[in-house]
């Protein structure tokens, strides 16, 4: 008990304890709610935490993917300007396009976006270049200017200029080794053969029947070229008005985007949104961006735009890219042309065809000119060449067939009728059209220019090739096929002469074209081959005179013919007009030669003793001259000729070996008096002719030529009357064989010492000789010249009262010949002058 108070008390502390772990364990039962309920508002606010992080990590995310789609979207936009031939556009777009991928350089899909438009870019280009490519081919001002604004957004101008001058010079080898594969389909078979020709293999395949096509096409095509080249060099923009609604253009070289470096920034612009909640509203707001793209032909502005300035300075500057390389296109184009013209076909065509293609190939020389303001030298100098080996080859065929004529000629005077079938327009100049314009150069420029190095520095005068873009093709096939170009109205157009060696009328187009039809020589009538017609012989010395026409033979009429045809050659031909003369002084030497051997060699079987020369200087220097000239014609070698044989590219007029053969020995005696006077005759006609050419031809050639023509004229022309006089001479000895009573004479006694009462036995030889001789000459058939010869004799005779009434009773003389008589006589005979005049007065009165 006595512990009772310590028991009390104890209780009492067990009993507050025991309340206080009561109070403690809802203490701790309130805790452990409390902290559960934290826990729980924790984990809530965990929760929110990490979904919060989550949803702005989609939200960061979302301006990319609405970037990327926007990429998308201009990626179907790039493909659609481009399908549309919208480069300006196209190219606009991209810097934007690269800015994005530049952006978002580290994500795959981006990187996949980049090796697209890399191939896009690749295709764009490849396209671009077709375009190109076809502006290139024939010009036209808005593809032109597609290409020029998309290049110049680029900032690859000088680019673009390389390319098309590269792309003209591919067009054209490609395009002239095209018309030759078409021409020649049936030449060089399937495609597969045709593919495996080179330019120079067709050339050599060329038929001479499509020469002339394939000329034709392939002058066709390289104008046209000339023209697209031209008119890209000289274009300028023109006075637009151009406003780019997007931003400066001006800074196209300040930013670099592309992989390539040559895509440029055009400052289009594109802010980063922040956080877009509504996705097609962030497409709607590109999509009105992206109608702002500017429109080069946008006409709002004048040319202070900088988008219209820079269209001008890279329209210039492909301009100064083109000035530069035009001589390079052209010297192409004449490369091409002289391979072609290296064909063996174009020496075998006919002398009309030639004049075409040369009349061609001139006016192609003159625009060329006009196209690259300088000479064209060089081509010109290859045309020359071709010329000279084709006049080679036509006159090498004119010899063989003057020789044949000569071979089969008989020597008789041909009927007036038959002699004024030639027109001799040509050789004496009296109304020969120097050239007649066809449809071709009626309708060339009427300035062409002609080559002047000056002149390509100057602006004004670089328009030279201007005109030439307002005509029609000149070289087109339809022109050739069409009415406007008939073969009797085609002679060369040579605007390089503007002389008019006429009297301003043209007496017949037809006879000039039917002599240059006319290429053969009919050997049986020994006269060109023509269709006799009935023609009005006009009074002009380009036709016969009055002692002409009773003077010709075969051979005269061929050699004339074929000396008139070279005359006119040498008006159209004028590069090699000097060739063409020596070409009738070689075929005149050859009939002078054939003649001098024919009828000049005299019969030295009847006497045994060299008789005395009697030839004369000019007619030994004449000889001389040809054989000099003619060393292989007059001395033939035993090489056969064919006119269709190959002649060397060298070859010139003195290596030709068809000079024709004298007849033998024997045959000298075998043509009669009245032969050998018309040989005698028909050359002397052939010198009045030339005679009368001399002028003309004096004014054909230049004056660096005319010592050529005085020479011919004086060591052969002045000659022919010694020539004639030589054949007279000779005809007579053979006529009258006195050779030996020279001899007979002076062995004759005459020392006798009484008269004889019969004279010595040469006296009754002499006279027999004599007698023969009357009888020859009656029957040398001439007996009509010698009744004409010995009336005009007898007439000497006649008293001075009687010459009027003999001229009005003997027509066959002319007016100039009786005159001529009547002052001989009235000189001899001491006439009265009074007497004198009256008569010939009153004879040159007579109808």
């Amino acid at each position: 008990m006595g512990h009772h108070e310590e028991m009390v008390k104890g209780m009492q502390l067990v009993m507050e304890l025991e309340q206080d772990l009561k109070v403690a364990n809802v203490i701790c039962m309130n805790g452990r709610r409390h902290i559960t309920s934290s826990k729980n508002e924790v984990s809530r606010d965990l929760v929110v935490n990490v979904k919060s992080k989550k949803k702005q990590a989609l939200l960061d995310v979302l301006p990319i993917l609405t970037e990327l789609r926007h990429a998308l979207d201009m990626q179907m936009e790039l493909e659609t300007f481009v399908d549309k031939e919208n480069y300006f556009q196209a190219f606009q777009l991209v810097p934007e396009y690269l800015q994005i991928l530049e952006n978002y350089s580290g994500l795959s899909a981006v990187q996949e976006m980049g090796r697209w438009i890399e191939a896009w870019l690749a295709r764009t280009i490849q396209k671009l270049d077709t375009h190109l490519l076809g502006v290139c081919q024939i010009f036209n001002e808005e593809s032109y200017l597609i290409a020029v604004d998309a290049y110049a957004l680029m900032g690859d101008v000088s680019g673009m200029a390389e390319k098309m001058q590269s792309f003209c010079l591919q067009e054209i080898l490609s395009r002239t080794h095209c018309v030759l594969k078409e021409m020649l389909e049936e030449e060089v078979g399937n495609n597969t053969q045709k593919n495996r020709f080179t330019y120079s293999d067709l050339c050599v395949q060329v038929p001479e029947p499509k020469l002339r096509p394939c000329l034709l096409r392939t002058l066709e095509t390289l104008f046209s070229l000339m023209c697209s080249y031209y008119a890209i060099m000289s274009f300028s923009p023109g006075d637009k008005n151009i406003e780019s609604k997007g931003p400066d253009l001006a800074d196209k070289n300040d930013t670099s985007q592309n992989s390539d470096e040559i895509l440029v920034d055009s400052g289009r612009g594109h802010s980063s949104a922040a956080v877009i909640q509504d996705g097609s509203a962030a497409e709607k707001s590109e999509r009105a961006s992206s109608s702002e793209i500017s429109n080069p032909d946008a006409s709002t502005s004048g040319t202070d735009s900088p988008f219209y300035q820079l269209r001008t300075d890279a329209t210039k500057l492909v301009a100064q890219t083109f000035q530069r390389g035009r001589r390079n296109l052209w010297q192409l184009a004449t490369s091409r042309l002289s391979v072609l013209l290296s064909s063996s076909a174009v020496c075998s065509t006919s002398i009309y065809q030639f004049l075409k293609n040369y009349e061609d190939l001139t006016i192609f020389i003159l625009a060329g000119e006009a196209f690259c303001g300088f000479e064209a030298s060089e081509f010109r100098q290859k045309l020359k060449t071709v010329c000279l080996n084709y006049i080679v080859s036509f006159h090498r065929q004119n010899i063989y067939a003057l020789k044949m004529v000569l071979e089969k000629e008989s020597w008789t005077i041909m009927s007036a009728e038959a002699s004024q079938i030639i027109s001799l327009a040509g050789l004496t100049g009296d109304g020969a059209a120097l050239c007649s314009p066809t449809s071709r150069s009626s309708k060339l420029p009427i300035n062409s220019f002609h080559g002047n190095s000056t002149t390509a520095n100057s602006g004004k005068q670089r328009l030279g090739f201007a005109s030439w873009l307002k005509i029609e093709n000149p070289f087109s096939i339809k022109l050739e096929n069409g009415s406007a170009e008939s073969p009797k109205s085609n002679m060369l157009f040579n605007s390089s002469v503007n002389n008019n060696h006429g009297n301003g009328n043209n007496p017949s187009l037809d006879e000039e074209n039917e002599d240059l039809l006319a290429d053969f020589i009919d050997e049986d009538s020994q006269l060109p081959s023509r269709i006799p017609k009935t023609k009005i012989v006009k009074a002009n010395s380009s036709h016969w005179k009055d002692g002409d026409i009773s003077s010709q033979t075969g051979s005269s009429l061929s050699l004339l013919r074929m000396m008139d045809k070279y005359a006119r050659l040498m008006q159209k031909l004028d590069i090699v007009n000097i060739e063409l003369f020596k070409g009738i002084s070689q075929l005149f030497g050859i009939f002078y030669h054939y003649i001098y051997e024919t009828f000049g060699h005299q019969d030295r079987s009847q006497s045994s003793k060299a008789l005395p020369d009697h030839q004369s200087s000019r007619l030994k220097a004449a000889l001389s001259k040809i054989s000099q000239d003619s060393d292989q014609w007059t001395k033939p070698q035993n090489v056969s000729y064919s006119p269709s044989s190959p002649l060397s590219m060298n070859s010139t007029f003195g290596q030709i070996d068809v000079m024709p053969t004298a007849p033998p020995s024997s045959m000298f005696t075998s043509y009669g008096l009245k032969e050998r006077c018309a040989a005698a005759e028909t050359v002397s006609l052939v010198a009045r002719v030339l005679n009368r050419s001399k002028a003309h031809l004096h004014s054909v050639l230049s004056k660096n030529n005319t010592s050529s023509v005085e020479e011919f004229y004086r060591v052969l022309v002045d000659s022919v009357p010694d020539l004639t006089e030589h054949i007279h001479r000779t005809s007579a000895r053979m006529l009258l064989h006195i050779d030996g009573y020279p001899d007979k004479i002076a062995n004759a006694k005459w020392e006798v010492k009484e008269l004889g009462i019969e004279h010595n036995g040469y006296v009754d030889l002499l006279l027999g000789e004599f007698k023969h001789y009357k009888t020859r000459l009656d029957h040398g058939g001439i007996s009509k010249e010698l009744q004409t010869v010995d009336t005009f004799i007898k007439a000497y005779y006649l008293p001075e009262t009687e010459y009027v009434h003999w001229a009005r009773s003997h027509p066959e003389y002319s007016k100039s010949q009786v005159v001529g008589l009547v002052n001989l006589v009235a000189t001899m005979k001491g006439w009265k002058r009074k007497t004198r005049l009256e008569t010939v007065e009153k004879i040159e009165a007579a109808p």
